[in-house]
């Protein structure tokens, strides 16, 4: 038991509603490092709960002779200032005054040459007086990644670290993550929904399917019987492509218009002198670094950033601040983004949720028709979650809230599909099943796509326009 980290001995979890469908068996040894791999919903996150001591057992015990722990889950948070969190407050800066920035969020620092040399690694030196709540996804991943390796853990769990990160960044990390290993300082512990995407540096595999968890093998074992087959989704292409068009069109041909449109905060220029038209029917990719302004841009389209009344952009053919309503605007945009996922503590059956979107509400407050509930059921069977149809939002993994929160932006049938990060956290069988989805959505008579990804890979085949940012 001297060589043991961290033993699980035919541990049951206290809590029946969300307890694994198998007592657990495992032993993670000092020096190896873990990869944690299950799709949406298979119990990874539970097992993680059990092993940090987070969730109670009813039987069997846990046994940990690891030091200093930590765990690193990259739900969007932004610590202290998540309390009274809501959305659309990260554009609204009259309502950031008790908001910390990250050099208050870090605490005391014991060790500052060791900041510092994170500080390089991650480039973040320009945000420390950056108010946390203004940190893009991928810069608020960095944040806590550097905030967990300052407490100098034995042991680190992180689940999903490349998610929300850009290229350059997912490389970084790669490379920072593989030199801690290779120190023999740390021990981590990787919570992976790509079933494919274990780093090198990975020493040993542990699968979780079904709620049962499997046991301890090689990286290379794994490896080795890895057999991804993807379904035939051509029935389920067929299905969409046959909806009927119910949406009243606009007058012209364009659906957004920008011209010189900059925004600061503070002293930071996010956008500037930035000009895009984007036509019916076209169907873009919107790319940059973490930070680079993307999330920025389609708060402006949305209508939820206050800074676009001061702006020359025009929506659906008509300009920002000539009477029209935010509704307006809304009704014919579905939107899904880490920002409304970090949003949405609300913990409601699954199907409300995606109902929400038929009025653009955080929560239900309108009771929709029995039609428009057989609408959401559909869309629910389409992303692979009509079961869960009844489940309380909040009770379901972050991949399965995703998928909800991706019914949601379907389920009014909108003209203008945003999709900021639509396939961030999901397993592999679910990428490529939502991918499918929004291929056959955007083929359909004038639906027009804007696609916010740092993965190559994850844009369908219709894109036709790119759009980059730069940083500023």
């Amino acid at each position: 038991m001297n060589n043991d980290a961290i033993i699980l001995a035919d541990a049951v979890c206290r809590n029946n509603e969300i307890a694994l469908n198998e007592p657990v068996n495992l032993s993670l040894l000092l020096g190896e490092q873990v990869a944690i791999i299950g799709e949406n919903g298979a119990g990874k996150s539970l097992l993680i709960d059990m092993l940090t001591g987070k969730s109670r057992l009813a039987s069997g015990e846990l046994i940990a002779s690891v030091g200093r722990m930590r765990s690193v889950a990259f739900r969007d948070s932004y610590g202290g200032a998540d309390t009274n969190y809501y959305y659309q407050q990260r554009w609204n800066q009259t309502e950031q005054d008790d908001v910390p920035i990250v050099a208050e969020q870090l605490g005391k620092v014991i060790d500052e040459a060791l900041l510092n040399e994170l500080l390089d690694l991650f480039n973040l030196h320009s945000m420390l007086q950056k108010k946390i709540i203004l940190l893009s996804s991928g810069e608020l991943r960095k944040f806590q990644l550097m905030k967990a390796l300052l407490d100098k853990p034995q042991l680190l769990i992180i689940d999903n670290p490349f998610i929300g990160l850009d290229a350059d960044a997912r490389q970084l990390l790669l490379q920072i993550l593989a030199k801690m290993a290779d120190s023999g300082r740390v021990q981590m512990v990787l919570v992976l929904s790509r079933l494919d995407d274990i780093p090198p540096f990975v020493t040993h595999v542990v699968a979780v399917k079904d709620r049962v968890v499997g046991e301890k093998i090689s990286r290379e074992e794994y490896l080795a019987n890895l057999q991804i087959v993807h379904p035939d989704y051509h029935a389920l292409h067929q299905r969409i492509l046959a909806l009927p068009d119910t949406n009243e069109a606009w007058a012209g041909d364009e659906a957004i218009r920008l011209n010189n449109v900059s925004i600061r905060y503070g002293e930071r220029t996010i956008l500037h002198q930035l000009n895009w038209v984007v036509k019916r029917g076209e169907k873009w990719a919107l790319t940059g670094a973490n930070g680079s302004g993307k999330s920025t841009l389609l708060s402006l389209i949305c209508a939820d950033n206050p800074q676009g009344y001061a702006q020359d952009i025009s929506l659906f053919g008509r300009k920002r601040g000539t009477g029209e309503s935010i509704w307006e605007i809304k009704k014919r945009i579905g939107y899904v983004s880490p920002e409304m996922h970090r949003a949405y503590q609300k913990n409601l059956p699954a199907i409300e949720i995606v109902a929400s979107g038929l009025h653009d509400s955080i929560g239900l407050y309108k009771r929709p028709r029995s039609e428009q509930m057989g609408i959401c059921l559909w869309w629910m069977e389409v992303m692979g979650i009509a079961s869960l149809h009844n489940r309380p939002f909040l009770t379901l993994s972050s991949g399965e809230q995703r998928l909800c929160l991706l019914a949601r932006a379907f389920v009014k049938d909108p003209q203008l599909l945003v999709l900021d990060e639509p396939l961030h956290g999901l397993d592999t069988y679910n990428r490529y099943r939502v991918k499918q989805i929004i291929e056959s959505f955007a083929c359909r008579k004038e639906k027009t796509l804007i696609m916010v990804t740092h993965y190559e890979e994850e844009l369908p085949a219709c894109i036709s326009h790119h759009l980059r940012l730069q940083k500023h």
